[in-house]
């Protein structure tokens, strides 16, 4: 069973471009602040560090 989406908000897939480790979460379409894809630094456990993680398609 897929998760789904409620109102404005779209599921994306943040990923490890160097490792192909990724997380999914929730993003705000309305908002201003979202328009350009988003970069977190999130615990990568294959290289055991900190790592960027850019939005993907799923």
């Amino acid at each position: 069973m897929s998760k789904k989406s409620k109102g404005s908000k779209i599921l994306i897939k943040l990923r490890n471009p160097e490792t192909g480790t990724f997380y999914t979460t929730y993003r705000n379409t309305k908002s201003q602040n979202t328009q350009e894809k988003l970069k977190f630094r999130k615990y990568d456990p294959k290289t055991r560090k900190h790592e960027e993680f850019v939005e993907n398609k799923i």
